[in-house]
């Protein structure tokens, strides 16, 4: 029974341990890079070495030796003389090392904001697994609103997969990674829109003054006139789906159309809700994972009676126009400008591949090398000097 109860408590924390929204995959390729680039801060950081001219007695044998005729005369140096040089030679090579693994470590970001709204988590699941070939990391990969640091968004999509070896690092995202990045703006208020006056496109202002001309006939004279409002509000979050074919993003908003008379309430002429799909076309640019979007589907409809919705018919065409020219446009400028992925500072992903698959997507890239590993490591010191002479917060009572 015991046995029995322990399977039962097994099967039950898995089912309920929490999948990884992002995983990374570095190769045996990338691996080789890093090291020849880790050699090259080595060499560096010998050719700082200064060893004193050696003098002394062995026995019958009397030496005077300077740095430059070390590797001349290593096959006559005795067991004692080699102490000495490993004395101040392996010190630096180890300090140097540990030096340049912490240094990437902590240019690696874990949790941060992404903008003044929305921030992400990036903390690593579990124990990094390695292999003859590969090194393999699960990351939480989730998003947050700044207001609520403490939110979590149940992950239920398919874990991603990472299968591929050819290039350098492979990175997977499921679709939880990117419907925890649509709900935390969708709790920060960001997915909604305001149009009032000369902000709603003229030609779209006169059809719809047009479409509502019977109702706007019966108001009084001060708001027949009033400035027309077109506001967009997504009802829920929108919620991606990836596929071998593509990338979809579903959204519902609703679209009301009021008139705003100055100092007096706002008359609302149509409330209805609109129902679009998004393809999502994903790179990496650099260290970001960026987004650029179109609108593919789009349809309106009535919250009334079927027999309004036969008369959204003709606004179906201009409100998508709108859409295409005057909100995709805003979206995209934020969708491109991405989000970043953890990888150490100073690397950049090149030559990109995507690949779509059932639930998750994967994008393999090589590196490069922007900036040197030296540059990275005093850039971390003169960083780390300034937080440590930083004067202390004042306590003074404001």
């Amino acid at each position: 029974m015991a046995l029995y109860g322990a399977l039962f408590l097994a099967l039950l924390v898995g089912a309920h341990a929490e999948l990884p929204g992002c995983k990374i995959r570095v190769t045996s390729k990338a691996l080789e890079l890093v090291k020849q680039e880790g050699l090259r801060f080595l060499e560096q950081e010998l050719e700082t070495i200064t060893i004193p001219d050696l003098r002394g007695k062995e026995g019958h044998f009397y030496y005077n030796i300077s740095e430059k005729v070390y590797e001349f005369l290593s096959t006559f140096i005795t067991s004692g003389m080699r102490f000495l040089l490993n004395q101040q030679i392996c010190p630096v090579l180890y300090h140097a090392g540990t030096v340049l693994l912490n240094s990437l470590l902590d240019t690696i970001p874990v949790r941060s904001s992404v903008d003044d709204l929305v921030g992400i988590d990036y903390s690593l699941m579990k124990d990094p697994v390695a292999s003859t070939s590969n090194l393999d990391m699960d990351f939480r990969g989730a998003f947050f609103p700044l207001t609520e640091k403490n939110w979590s968004l149940p992950n239920r999509a398919v874990e991603p997969q990472l299968q591929e070896e050819e290039r350098m690092v492979y990175v997977s995202f499921s679709e939880f990674f990117f419907d925890s990045a649509m709900e935390s703006y969708f709790r920060a208020g960001a997915l909604q829109l305001s149009l009032v006056g000369d902000k709603v496109p003229h030609d779209l202002d006169m059809l719809l003054r047009a479409s509502y001309f019977g109702s706007i006939v019966l108001m009084s004279p001060a708001v027949i006139d009033s400035p027309l409002k077109l506001e967009l509000r997504v009802l829920a979050p929108p919620r991606c789906t990836i596929k071998p074919a593509g990338t979809t993003i579903s959204v519902t908003a609703s679209v009301t159309i009021a008139l705003v008379p100055p100092d007096q309430p706002e008359v609302q002429l149509s409330s209805m809700t609109m129902d679009a799909r998004l393809s999502a076309k994903m790179a990496l640019r650099g260290k970001a994972l960026r987004t650029q979007l179109d609108l593919r589907r789009f349809r309106i409809y009535s919250n009334q009676s079927a027999l309004e919705s036969l008369a959204l018919i003709p606004l179906q065409a201009p409100l998508k126009t709108l859409l295409q020219i005057g909100v995709m446009p805003m979206l995209n400028e934020r969708t491109w400008r991405g989000v970043q992925i953890p990888l150490p500072e100073g690397i950049n992903f090149v030559r990109e591949v995507v690949t779509n698959h059932a639930g998750f997507l994967t994008i393999g890239a090589d590196l490069h090398f922007a900036k040197g590993l030296r540059e990275v490591i005093e850039k971390n010191r003169s960083v780390d000097v300034k937080a440590s002479t930083a004067p202390p917060p004042s306590t003074a009572a404001v």
